[in-house]
């Protein structure tokens, strides 16, 4: 079984961008442009109006290496593959033909070009897959590096080249055009300016050359000292602005006609690898591989640019996630970027950034290259917090790698706090960056007043979070032997709990009266092994205690025993949570396995392996979630729970037993979330491969059969509101009558066809010598329109099926023209049975309306159209068939068949409803 008993891949949060060039297109149906970004395997859709979601492409089996789009498809190139995807999750088109992977992707008219890592270039016919020219070029001479396609000129493309040189070429003919002077470095940008025949190549020297192909000769050479350039763009709104990037986050504005720099602009703090102005707008769209996407305004005084919209997430894998808050909404996230953000589970537009670790923050703002700020901290390792005191002070304490300092954040305020946490006894201010000494654990009091810190000295000390004051230290002179691995505070503030190296577990005393000492411990438990982790449930006062040995001890905090034991991981525990209710302790260790431990009865009942190793994890309170973060990952990634929606057995699982291997969860938006594109497939995530054959499998559909069985009463599938009404529909009329009289249509002679329907039109195709009749009549001999009346036909088109039904009975036709009318027909076209002035013309029609409903329950099928359709035959031609000896005759085969099915119906209802009493009885 390839799947998890309690836990299916959700979806994940805090992906936006890479390296990989976005691309900028206009949707007509939208009416706003929109940028499709890549994020490994998977590729993003934002609108730019609220740079919103709204699409996520689907899993690729490698990662993408190339992003284009035109107005029907988005062509992603993933390995030597390119996939053509319709709304960003419909495959239209699979591209198969190169060795190597494709790098370069341009969408030209009713073909797509295509250049591999070889600096093969393959032409494909879009919409039959076909390759239509293919031209090989010497890697070693020429290495295509970009492309473009110069407007105006037909049917030709413009390559660059690692060595420098351009190539113009004609794909028609499929021959060299012309050969442009070499430059002296790379090319790694071509785009086409405002002007025609002039394009702007981008070095990787720096140069930035505005060559006129059709001249040879370069009209504007400017030179950007930022290092190499990664894009250009142009401003089409009236304003000569060219917009270069650079490999080290910085964009440059040049004026093309006074050849001077106008501004400049930290975007980023990777290189900029996405450049582009939106058609005709003063707006500027950035991406970068520090994974955030920007969207520049042009509004200043100046003419610069601010910042006026941005999806951004963690540059670097993260350390450290933790829900916040009792709703569930909302994880806060420290990476190895140095920064602590909060990701909605709710929505992507309410993620926020609470900034970047900074020894002096005013100093970090004033920085202007940020890649290069000397006043970072280096990354969190570790934090926790608390709601209690959220809108008075800091509630989040963490702690970094390699130093002894524990820093603040206010998660109210969306900020770094100004509190640096240092004991006096290691406090060396000429060398507070390079000390021996490093906090390696720490908790906050469930008051939120206090944090506890332990140190790879042995210490714990306490502090107050609010002023910054040491409050307490634990131990004399230190709490352990060796270095401290966790802690933990009861809900109370009573005790505090230690963990150190030495297989100590130590319970303290959280004060002391009258000293900041506390020189004892109330109790100690030697576990064996060194102390890996320690992680509290408050509310149940159980604590999990990870060993070295890769084992779990869980000890009760009100008696101080240890009350489980578990083992099975194979490699170092490296975190653990528990479930809102405590009833599961869920665990990850290096050997890339999640672990699910059911605390009442010491079972494993769950575990499932990944592909990278977890780094951190922690369960919603609400309990619908399991967030995850791994290595080399920038996500957290989001496991449903499926016992809050679906029936789950459990049962015991051997620890020793391998795990099934699942894939990480993608990013959803909301739109997708309804299933959007694949309706059979929405909540599994699939490889590309598996949807080529999926289509032909989604447009089989399975018909199920009108009755499955004889046996069985079926229902019909006729809407309710069609049938449900009939009994009450004079009711339902008079409450619904218009409160204005109706206007009578005008009259028109009775010698003047007219046309049925709501418009008052003639009939001119009538004729006088016309022999037919909608009335059912016949017209007299000598030409006339006058009917005669002992010649009218007064049944309807259902009166005529029954009539017909008389001697074939075939009902099946009768019982179909019924079941498509609405509620007015229907009660229309069984009031109309009734005899014709007082005669005996419709009463053999009415006794076969009788022996259609017999025939209906009969065969057991559209069981509540018969009842439905019964009722109100009896309630309107009750007296009739009374004061009918035929129809009387029919009444008890009536009885009869509706009896017998009614009796069948009734005992099932009733056996349920016996059994379900029972059960809850039994159970009170």
């Amino acid at each position: 079984m390839n799947s998890s008993h309690l836990f299916q891949p959700n979806r994940a949060l805090g992906y936006v961008s890479n390296h990989i060039p976005p691309n900028v297109r206009y949707i007509d149906q939208r009416r706003e442009n929109v940028v499709i970004t890549c994020v490994g395997r998977s590729f993003h859709v934002y609108g730019c109006n609220s740079f919103r979601l709204i699409r996520t492409g689907r899993i690729h089996p490698a990662n993408i290496t190339a992003i284009a789009a035109d107005g029907f498809l988005t062509y992603v190139a993933a390995g030597n593959l390119i996939y053509g995807w319709r709304s960003s999750v419909e495959l239209r088109k699979v591209y198969r033909g190169h060795e190597k992977p494709v790098c370069l992707l341009l969408p030209f008219a009713k073909h797509l070009i295509s250049v591999d890592e070889s600096s093969l270039l393959k032409i494909w016919i879009v919409s039959t897959q076909e390759l239509y020219l293919e031209i090989p070029f010497a890697a070693h001479t020429f290495e295509i590096s970009a492309i473009v396609h110069p407007a105006s000129y037909k049917n030709k493309i413009l390559l660059g080249s690692a060595q420098g040189g351009l190539q113009l070429w004609n794909l028609k003919s499929c021959k060299l055009v012309h050969k442009f002077t070499d430059f002296d470095s790379k090319v790694m940008q071509l785009e086409q300016a405002p002007a025609l025949d002039v394009i702007a190549v981008g070095l990787h020297s720096g140069r930035i050359v505005l060559l006129n192909i059709q001249y040879d000769q370069p009209v504007i050479e400017v030179h950007q000292d930022w290092g190499p350039v990664t894009a250009i763009s142009f401003r089409t709104d009236g304003t000569a602005i060219m917009a270069s990037g650079s490999s080290n986050g910085q964009v440059v504005f040049w004026d093309l006609e006074e050849k001077t720099i106008v501004s400049t602009l930290m975007a980023h703090d990777d290189s900029v690898t996405g450049l582009h102005f939106l058609p005709n707008e003063p707006l500027l769209v950035t991406s970068s591989p520090d994974n955030s996407l920007k969207m520049w305004i042009f509004d200043l005084s100046d003419g610069g640019a601010r910042l006026l919209r941005f999806r951004e997430g963690h540059a670097a894998p993260p350390t450290c996630i933790r829900y916040h808050g009792a709703s569930g909404r909302n994880i806060v996230s420290a990476g190895e970027d140095s920064s602590l953000r909060i990701f909605s589970t709710v929505a992507e537009t309410l993620n926020c950034s609470l900034g970047k670790a900074s020894y002096n923050r005013k100093a970090s703002k004033k920085q202007k290259k940020k890649s290069e700020d000397p006043f970072r901290m280096p990354p969190i390792s570790y934090f926790t917090s608390e709601v209690t005191r959220d809108k008075e002070w800091d509630s989040i304490a963490a702690l970094h790698q390699g130093l002894v300092q524990v820093t603040t954040w206010s998660y109210d305020k969306r900020r770094m706090g100004d509190l640096h946490l240092v004991p006096e006894a290691f406090q060396n201010k000429q060398h507070k960056k390079d000390f021996s000494v490093m906090a390696t654990c720490l908790c906050l009091s469930h008051c939120g007043n206090f944090v506890v810190i332990g140190y790879t000295s042995g210490h714990v000390e306490r502090f107050n979070v609010q002023s910054g004051i040491h409050r307490a230290s634990y131990g004399a002179p230190t709490a352990h032997n060796d270095y401290i691995r966790g802690l933990s505070s009861d809900n109370l503030n009573q005790l505090v709990v230690s963990g150190a190296a030495d297989g100590l577990l130590k319970f303290w005393s959280f004060k002391q009266p009258y000293t900041t000492v506390v020189k004892t411990p109330i109790e100690t438990l030697d576990l064996g092994d060194p102390i890996t982790l320690i992680r509290t449930h408050r509310e149940s006062a159980i604590l999990c205690v990870a060993l070295d040995d890769f084992t779990l001890r869980l000890v009760d905090l009100d008696t101080r025993v240890i009350v489980r034991r578990f083992n099975g991981h194979r490699g170092t525990i490296t975190d653990a949570c528990f479930s809102p209710d405590s009833r599961w302790l869920i665990t990850t260790a290096q050997d890339c396995v999640v672990k699910v431990w059911d605390i009442p009865s010491s079972y494993l009942i769950d575990h499932f392996r990944v592909s990278h190793m977890c780094t951190s994890l922690t369960m919603s309170p609400t309990g619908d979630f399991l967030a995850t973060a791994h290595v080399d990952y920038r996500g957290i990634n989001l496991w449903a729970n499926k016992s809050l929606f679906t029936n789950v057995t459990l049962r015991g699982l051997k620890p020793e037993s391998d795990a099934p291997l699942l894939d990480l969860p993608t990013a959803l938006c909301d739109e997708q979330q309804d299933g959007i594109g694949f309706p059979l497939y929405n909540t599994k995530q699939m490889e590309v491969d598996e949807l080529e054959n999926v289509f032909e499998e989604i447009n089989l559909e399975y018909n199920s059969p009108p009755q499955l069985s004889s046996e069985l009463i079926t229902m019909s599938n006729v809407a309710a509101s069609r049938w449900q009404n009939l009994l009450n529909l004079d009711i339902i009329k008079k409450r619904n009558r218009p409160r204005q009289v109706l206007k009578k249509p005008k009259s028109a002679p009775f010698f003047l066809p007219t046309v049925a329907g709501l418009d008052f039109e003639f009939d001119l195709q009538a004729t006088i010598g016309d022999k037919t009749s909608t009335a059912g009549g016949k017209i007299a001999e000598g030409g006339s329109r006058i009917i005669e009346s002992n010649q009218v036909d007064h049944l309807t088109p259902f009166g005529r099926l029954l009539n017909a039904a008389l001697t074939t009975e075939e009902y099946g036709k009768a019982i179909d023209h019924l079941m498509k009318l609405g509620p007015s027909m229907i009660d229309y076209e069984i009031r109309n049975l009734t005899p014709f002035n007082s005669g005996s013309g419709s009463l053999p029609v009415m006794g076969a309306f009788m022996h259609m409903i017999v025939y209906m329950l009969g065969q057991r099928k559209e069981f509540e159209l018969a009842q439905s359709y019964l009722s109100l035959f009896l309630k309107v031609h009750g007296r009739t068939i009374v004061e009918n000896e035929q129809l009387s005759k029919l009444l008890p085969a009536i009885e009869d068949a509706q009896k017998a099915e009614w009796s069948a119906l009734e005992d099932k209802l009733l056996y349920g409803l016996g059994v379900v009493s029972n059960l809850r009885n039994f159970s009170g």
